[in-house]
């Protein structure tokens, strides 16, 4: 049987300077007691992708590929002990320092690359969870949370599907505004990839962020101990934002987020209010508009959607001036009007496109150092993904929540942003005993507070 190629994502992130994982997490409200764990991953999760039941070898011309092995299930399906008799509280510190331990942990390249993690004890989020770590090459977020999403089922009626918060853009216009538009869109298309596409390869090569709060700018940093926390939001109140300022969901949480951590940033150090930082934004490349089923998602043949199709784009986090203390909206419109400028470019296409000629020419380790300076010379990564609307069961054990986080990377602060049922879940992946991750959701709610505050002084659809 011919072995499938590695992409050469897939081969950045599983280099000998990079190794990403991805962990989903699902929390559940019930204890996991009747679950039959071995025969769901097997024949549940396994055959969901061939990539499962893989692992990466290098053929004789040095490509690398996926070659099919038998999966020795007791050793993917891992069941920690906790001391007994303990409290919640208890138990919610000792399921986080499990988390953020298994994070830092490489798994052998000698088996497949992926773990599932089956804690059955208490949080003060959840009765029972289940980790997810699933290393980068297998996929990225879109097709790994996909995957897992296949294998849950609509708590109110197993036979309907799960459905998403539509991605469709905005209505139709006029024949005549459509051709302006598309007109002024080129040009500003043009002058906009110009100046992204430099900036991000000055960014990627040369230009390091400031050293701050957020970013040590140390070597080894991937090495050193991590935690993981994550903080919740009303959907219902991102939207009320959202219709208030004529904004976007995006442009809402992404404010919030980049007002929260100027907020840290400058009762750490009053001086990096104003220090040069940037957030590398991980970005879908899938000109698609929700989740596809598995079977689309393996369909090489229809070049289905599954893999490591992604890239990234620099944003600039808006400096913490007078302005914008007194009026933290404008952080909102801000982030609004950098990424409505973002999207008038190219540069993501560029840079994919950047990154395979260097890996023909100088090859996919140079392209993995290229990709970890990248990062080295941010101070934070963001990701997002999108959940159902409705609430999902395992084998009739509810989901109460789902979140995910990047582990294995270089940067001092990741930021991992999904949705679930009426919740928005911002997840913190910090550098221990660099950022203090309390003080930091802290700020990062008190953003939310007072931008939600002023919002809802602005008569409803005003537009910056």
């Amino acid at each position: 049987m011919e072995q499938e190629p590695v992409s050469p994502m897939g081969q950045y992130f599983n280099s000998s300077v990079l190794s990403i994982y991805i962990l989903g997490v699902l929390e559940f409200e019930v204890p996991i007691d009747d679950l039959k764990t071995f025969s769901l991953v097997k024949d549940v999760f396994l055959p969901i992708n061939p990539r499962f039941s893989s692992i990466m070898v290098q053929d004789n011309d040095g490509e690398k590929r996926w070659k099919k092995v038998d999966v020795k299930l007791n050793e993917h399906v891992l069941f920690p002990i906790f001391p007994e008799g303990k409290t919640v509280e208890s138990y919610d510190k000792y399921f986080h320092d499990y988390l953020s331990n298994i994070a830092m942990e490489q798994l052998p390249q000698s088996r497949p690359l992926w773990e599932i993690h089956v804690v059955n004890y208490p949080t003060r989020d959840a009765s029972s969870t289940i980790i997810f770590k699933l290393h980068h090459a297998l996929g990225d977020g879109y097709s790994l949370v996909g995957a897992l999403l296949s294998c849950l089922q609509r708590a109110d009626d197993p036979s309907l599907p799960l459905s998403f918060p539509s991605l469709r853009s905005s209505k139709p216009e006029s024949s005549t505004k459509t051709f302006w538009r598309r007109f002024y869109w080129m040009l500003s298309s043009a002058f906009n990839t110009v100046l992204d596409f430099g900036w991000s390869v000055l960014k990627s090569s040369i230009i390091n962020d400031d050293k701050t709060p957020i970013r040590s700018g140390d070597e080894g940093t991937q090495f050193r101990p991590i935690s993981i926390s994550s903080i919740e939001f009303s959907m219902d109140h991102i939207k009320e934002i959202k219709f208030r300022l004529g904004v976007t969901i995006n442009d809402v949480i992404t404010g919030i987020v980049f007002y929260g951590t100027r907020l840290y940033m400058k009762d750490m150090d009053s001086k990096s209010e104003k220090a040069d930082s940037t957030a590398l934004v991980l970005l879908n490349t899938r000109n698609i508009e929700g989740y596809k089923s598995i079977n689309e998602m393996l369909n090489t043949k229809a070049k289905g959607p599954w893999g490591n199709k992604i890239s990234f784009l620099h944003v600039p986090i808006p400096k913490l001036n007078q302005n914008r203390i007194s009026n933290p909206l404008q952080f909102i419109w801000d982030s609004h009007n950098i990424i409505k400028r973002k999207k008038q470019s190219l540069a993501v296409a560029l840079t994919g496109t950047l990154l395979d000629i260097e890996s023909k020419f100088r090859g996919q380790e140079a392209v993995a150092k290229h990709l970890r300076g990248t990062v080295t010379k941010s101070s934070a990564v963001i990701s997002s993904l999108v959940g159902p609307i409705q609430q999902m069961s395992l084998v009739n054990h509810p989901v109460k929540g789902l979140y995910f986080t990047l582990a294995g990377g270089p940067e001092s602060l990741a930021i991992s942003i999904m949705s679930y049922v009426g919740v928005l879940r911002v997840t913190l992946k910090t550098e221990k005993d660099f950022i203090d991750e309390q003080k930091l959701k802290s700020c990062i709610q008190s953003a939310f507070q007072l931008i939600l505050k002023a919002a809802t002084e602005v008569p409803q659809e005003t537009k910056y």
